[in-house]
């Protein structure tokens, strides 16, 4: 029987330990992506997002040998982040808690009455010649329980415990995602604020279950050693010193899981790095780059240089957590389990029983105990150093989620109508940066007026973009909408007033007509689709996919999905915008891919499908912004000039200028001032 509930245990962690990793393993590879591809934007945009809570102690200031600051957060932080994981597990699965907490008392309890305290009882009963009757009872009622204890719980963790961890999984990673869905646009462009939330992501459901893991071992233990310590203090009392040597021990387990964190978090950077080339030979947007040249050949000198680095990290901590770790080992060893050895024979064969000395089976249960005391504080300073390393990944999480937007909500509903949007003297800066992107932009836009938005790169028309459907606050001016500051509206109502394509907009790995909806189907959506899919020039295309648009786009999870160029991907995200009747359209360069030909066909079919409706677009080539009602040319942040197409072209300015000399690129040098 001995040996059979650490069975269960480690049966236990092992079915546990298989189930959390299949669970979360593909999302946090999707994370990471994405924390990639973050990473990889140029121009970064720094901004106003800041997710420290406190301010940190001149301690945590001072920078360590290797340039990595030392993080080291208070014990009562320390016990609010766990108090936190424990708290949203009972939210998420109060059940799973309670029993997962109970089977550690009742392992705790069976684990002593089964090893120790049972052979104690058979060998001293036999030295002592006690009826053998009385102990086949003890082993036999013993037997029954363990069976029983082993067979219910064994189908708990097999049958129960999976859906218990799919649902506490689920509730951690809603729990994220709606506080995501709350951030500003600014913090996913800001890379401090970007890493703490895939850090959060990545770690979030690990560290909340490792927290009950720790705690049912702490559990555990103590009943371990509370029941062993009383056992051997009434066989010897001395015999505790030997016991309690392991907390001196405990000294250098706190310094080998400071160190095990500090690897962990330099590793983290090189496993980024590794990852990114990985994906560079396997994701098919790199595949042609990758083939034309020698990049091939940079990517794996970075992969090189990047396993250089982690080898160099792990032997410059792994010296000094082996030498943590045989010290431990050591005075475990030789001190403790030796020692008290030494002393229970020596008490048992050289005194003996008749004169004061321990009976045969006082020294095999000492023998055997003192290992188990050992052990037991040993891993109680282990749990409590665990709590600690919970506790740093866990701040990421709550700090993470203690974040409060910028962006605050309103409280009035917008009108559906929209009616006129106003920009009075909007001037508009990143955070960090010391050049305002847009400076004093004033203009109108009456209902059903459509505006082109034109002018070199880095004028601002994006950034006015983000302003108008509230991603970002100017910091002077305001933006209006029937007459109210946008900000006293809700921010779900007001931007569902806004039809929106934006430069970098994405195909979902869903049908042609879930991609065009983007939001469940109602009755009578096939035909909104396919009126859609006509007005933006994509329709022949998708009526020659095999089914329609009940094809599958991409084929990330349907090998027979459709793959479309990068111009037919344009011509349908712009059928989103056909598919709404919202007040407000906003085109940031939507037909980029386009040939200048589909590009006029594709404008004035949208300027006949919204009519009505208030549009806003962005475009390079001004053969489209001349089928506009009003034009504003923007440079440098500020409105350069404003006007129609022909009363531009009549005063000869900067965009007469940029206009004719688009049009000597199609039409040739003959083109002349009239045209």
């Amino acid at each position: 029987m001995k040996g059979t509930v650490n069975d269960m245990e480690e049966k236990q962690k092992k079915a546990e330990n298989g189930n959390d990793k299949g669970t979360h393993n593909r999302n946090r590879k999707e994370m990471r992506c994405r924390k990639h591809k973050a990473s990889e934007k140029t121009g970064k945009e720094q901004n106003y997002c800041s997710v420290n809570t406190a301010k940190k102690d001149k301690k945590e200031k001072k920078k360590s040998k290797d340039g990595k600051e030392k993080k080291k957060l208070p014990l009562k932080r320390t016990a609010a982040n766990n108090l936190f994981a424990l708290k949203i597990l009972w939210k998420s699965s109060p059940s799973y808690l309670i029993i997962y907490l109970a089977s550690s008392f009742v392992y705790g309890i069976l684990g002593f009455l089964s090893e120790s305290y049972l052979l104690r009882k058979i060998v001293n009963g036999i030295q002592s010649g006690e009826n053998i009757k009385s102990l086949m009872v003890y082993v036999s009622v013993l037997g029954i329980i363990t069976v029983i204890t082993y067979t219910g719980m064994n189908w708990f963790w097999q049958v129960i415990g999976p859906v218990k961890q799919r649902a506490i999984g689920a509730y951690v990673e809603k729990m994220l995602l709606r506080k995501s869905a709350e951030a500003d646009l600014a913090c996913y462009e800001n890379p401090e604020f970007y890493d703490k939330y895939v850090r959060a992501m990545d770690e979030a459901y690990d560290r909340i279950m490792k927290v009950m893991y720790t705690l049912y071992d702490l559990i555990a233990r103590v009943i371990a050693l509370t029941a062993n310590s009383f056992l051997l203090f009434t066989i010897d009392p001395w015999l505790i010193l030997f016991g309690l040597f392991p907390l001196v021990l405990g000294i250098f387990r706190r310094l080998e899981n400071v160190a095990n964190h500090d690897m962990e978090i330099k590793k983290k950077t090189v496993n980024r790095r590794m990852e990114y080339v990985r994906r560079t030979f396997y994701l098919g947007e790199y595949a042609k780059e990758m083939r034309v040249g020698g990049m091939y050949i940079n990517m794996l000198r970075e992969f090189r240089e990047s396993y250089d680095e982690y080898r160099k990290i792990v032997n410059k901590y792994g010296l000094r957590i082996a030498a943590y770790g045989f010290i431990q080992d050591c005075g475990l060893q030789l001190v403790t389990i030796l020692g008290a050895t030494l002393y229970s024979v020596w008490s048992a064969m050289c005194i003996g029983s008749d004169q004061g000395g321990m009976l045969l089976g006082d020294c095999i249960v000492v023998i055997g105990g003192i290992g188990t005391i050992s052990f037991c504080l040993n891993n109680l300073v282990q749990n409590f150093a665990e709590f600690g390393e919970h506790s740093l990944f866990l701040e990421d999480v709550r700090c993470f989620l203690d974040y409060e937007p910028k962006i605050k909500d309103g409280k009035l509903e917008a009108p559906s109508s929209g009616g006129g949007l106003c920009v009075h003297n909007v001037s508009f800066r990143y955070d960090g940066s010391d050049k305002d992107v847009l400076r004093n932009v004033s203009f109108d836009l009456h209902p059903g007026e459509r505006i082109a938005l034109v002018g070199s790169n880095g004028s601002g028309k994006t950034t006015l973009v983000k302003l108008l459907l509230r991603l970002y606050d100017p910091i002077v001016g305001e933006i209006t909408m029937d007459g109210r500051d946008i900000k006293e509206y809700t921010l779900m109502s007001y931007r569902d007033c806004f039809s929106t394509v934006l430069q970098d907009y994405k195909m979902f790995s869903l049908t042609v007509r879930e991609n065009v909806l983007l939001r469940p189907e109602k009755e009578g959506d096939r035909e909104l689709v396919e009126a859609a899919l006509s007005a933006s020039g994509v329709s022949e295309r998708i009526d020659r996919l095999e089914h329609g648009i009940d094809t599958v786009l991409t084929r990330e999870f349907d090998d027979r999905g459709a793959v479309l160029s990068l111009g037919e991907q344009q011509k349908l995200s712009l059928a989103r915008v056909f598919a709404s009747d919202s007040p407000f359209v906003l085109l940031d360069e939507p037909s980029s891919a386009l040939d200048p030909i589909a590009e006029y066909n594709m404008f004035e079919n949208m300027i006949k499908a919204t009519k009505g409706r208030s549009v806003i677009f962005i475009s390079h080539r001004l053969s489209s912004a001349a089928l506009a009602d009003r034009v504003i040319l923007m440079d440098e942040g500020r409105i350069a000039e404003m006007g129609t197409h022909g009363e531009l072209m009549a005063k000869g300015g900067k965009y007469a200028d940029m206009f004719r000399r688009q049009a000597e690129n199609y039409l040739g040098s003959e083109v002349s001032a009239n045209d």
